[in-house]
């Protein structure tokens, strides 16, 4: 994704310590357990009465008039009185032992009548056990909620209390909202032998039909898969990831009737599904899983969104968990950046839709004459990560790179000829850039989707773009091809290896050869790393991008000056080819980087904060 932070400052956020406060050696498991992902908040959208929180008078939980909910129509309402008074909620959680990752969530809405832009009158104080997460004042007021993430991992095992205190001094009421409080636990601490990615080369056979507005889809999907590992599997998880811009009431990804297995419970912010195998599926055997799927777009210019008449279908069909050594990986969705980790997958995705709506997918498409009024556009696409398209009153441009890939080109109302073709020039030139660098581009075609009210910039999925009328955002989108599709990686773990990696193959393409940026790196603390989760991203918002994309980038033009330009060269086209199609890890690039030159790397990494 093209980087455009949005920050929502917070009046003082202290980062976790290593050991929580008040821990001591007794309070920690003896051993490590497996670890089942669970949602440990009860009731934390407030919907089901007050129980099990303890708050401080019975107006907190509440849906009176003057304030709204985030999702539902109950919400937590502390302070908004005017005087010197002061509001607590809480609850007692257990965060389950053997859990690698643990991380808190809660939306929160402040309003205020003060006025001053400098003084924090009213303050409210979130906490875990003993240890302050974050501070907000009066001085963080905004329109409307804003989801606060904190990494609560240190907490394993424990049993502590999750609190919000709000005070206010004796005059002009500021009012802090709270709903959608959820603290999701996955991963296990201690990995089974078996390191395996698995489920391996799924294949997906979805039919969909929408209505007239594209903004709805309703069908079947099925997927058929292989275990690659030597432990049989007994479980699959579906990853409904588009469930974050809704909530678990009010669903826009919802699956029925499930066949080759048992739907379980949604877990991670009802984003993942787990499906209990008919039979376990032994090392080497394959199995199908069905359902029936329906899909409700939200009105807004996202990635999953509709943009008037215009509608973005993104990280909307379920796709399969990974499981590995460190167990599933069932990581919350970030609106920062991404979260998706997959393996490569083929598609056949059928579209049937008003004739009056062009469908841009990933992979290629064929249309045919549906029914009266209607079209069915039939995308297949092989060795893919994911399935995205669009639907809308496109006007549509097409043209041909000179390396020979078809490039469509799909601009909402408002975007000037000019801009399209500018657009569809840039294209071109990208996707041949990118290809002579790292290796033929192997998806087909090329679509791109042109917007510029995109609050994120641009978004990548395989042979599909979302952009803003931009050179620099969409060769950035473009170079996306490579670094997350054919070379693939855990995008919420290790966000570097494909955000820097782009970045750095956007200045190759435009001709920057990244002089002297390395001197203006600033580190803002001692955690601070370029090869931080986003766990870490989310909880410092503000230097994501700074970080990741600018210094990531930067430590790349370095490396290259440290091998030579041929040299680097060769490293990213052998390295993009030995895991094409595959996964990539910050270990494993060190690994490459080092047999590349006879120079020790040891001290470029510990420089350049790359850690893995």
């Amino acid at each position: 994704m093209a980087a455009r932070v949005l920050v929502v400052a917070a009046l003082a956020a202290v980062s976790l310590p290593g050991t929580p406060a008040g821990a001591s050696p007794s309070t920690a498991p003896a051993a490590a357990a497996a670890c089942t992902p669970a949602q440990v908040v009860t009731n934390g959208g407030f919907e089901s009465g007050t129980s099990p929180w303890t708050q401080s008078s019975t107006t907190v939980i509440t849906s009176r008039t003057g304030q709204s909910a985030h999702g539902g129509t109950a919400f937590a309402w502390l302070d908004g009185v005017g005087s010197t008074h002061t509001d607590t909620l809480s609850q007692s959680v257990t965060i389950p032992s053997g859990c690698s990752s643990a991380s808190l969530t809660f939306w929160l809405h402040i309003d205020t009548a003060e006025t001053t832009s400098s003084t924090a009158y009213d303050k409210l104080t979130a906490k875990i056990g003993s240890t302050t997460l974050a501070t907000y004042s009066n001085l963080n007021k905004a329109s409307g909620y804003a989801q606060k993430t904190f990494d609560v991992s240190a907490f394993a095992g424990q049993t502590v209390t999750v609190a919000f205190t709000g005070t206010e001094d004796s005059s002009l009421q500021t009012s802090f909202v709270l709903d959608d409080i959820a603290l999701n636990t996955s991963g296990d601490t201690t990995p089974p032998a078996d390191s395996t990615r698995t489920p391996a080369a799924p294949g997906y056979t979805v039919s969909l039909t929408s209505n007239t507005s594209g903004t709805g889809w309703t069908g079947h999907e099925s997927v058929t898969f292989t275990n690659a590992s030597s432990t049989a599997l007994s479980e699959v998880y579906l990853r409904l990831w588009d469930n974050y811009h809704g909530t678990c009431s009010a669903m826009p990804i919802t699956v029925s009737n499930v066949s080759g297995g048992t739907a379980g419970a949604l877990s991670v912010g009802c984003t993942a599904l787990r499906i209990g195998l008919a039979s376990p599926v032994a090392q080497g055997q394959s199995a199908t899983i069905g359902f029936d799927l329906a899909i409700t777009v939200p009105s807004g210019a996202d990635r999953f969104g509709y943009d008037g008449a215009f509608v973005n279908i993104g990280n909307a069909l379920p796709v399969l968990a990974v499981k590995d050594g460190a167990g599933w990986h069932l990581d919350p969705y970030t609106n920062n950046g991404e979260s998706f980790y997959s393996l490569a997958a083929d598609f056949k995705v059928t579209l049937d839709h008003p004739t009056s709506l062009l469908v841009p997918a990933t992979g290629t498409s064929v249309d045919t004459a549906g029914s009266s009024g209607r079209t069915v556009t039939t995308a297949t696409a092989s060795k893919v990560r994911d399935f995205a398209w669009a639907a809308g009153p496109f006007t549509k441009i097409s043209g041909t790179s000179p390396a020979g890939t078809a490039i469509n080109i799909y601009s909402v109302s408002g975007i000037s000829s000019s801009n399209s073709q500018s657009m569809l020039t840039t294209a071109k030139s990208a996707v041949d850039a990118h290809a002579a660098r790292f290796g033929a581009y192997p998806y087909g075609e090329l679509d791109a989707v042109i917007d510029n009210n995109y609050w994120f910039g641009g978004m990548e999925y395989p042979g599909f773009v979302l952009d803003l009328v931009s050179t620099t955002a969409l060769t950035h989108e473009i170079g996306h091809q490579w670094f997350y599709g054919i070379v693939g990686d855990d995008e919420y773990t290790s966000p570097w290896l494909d955000e820097s990696f782009t970045d750095y193959a956007t200045d190759l393409a435009q001709g920057k050869t990244g002089t002297s940026c390395w001197s203006s790196v600033s580190w803002a603390s001692s955690a601070e790393n370029i090869t931080n989760s986003m766990a870490y991203w989310d909880a410092h918002s503000s230097r994501y991008s700074t970080v990741v994309y600018g210094y990531g980038k930067c430590a790349l033009h370095d490396l290259r000056r440290v091998l030579g330009d041929t040299a680097m060269a060769n490293l990213l086209k052998s390295y993009a080819t030995s895991h094409w199609y595959g996964v990539s890890t910050t270990a494993e690039f060190k690994a490459a980087a080092q047999a590349a030159t006879t120079t020790d790397l040891t001290s470029f990494w510990t420089t350049h904060r790359i850690v893995g």
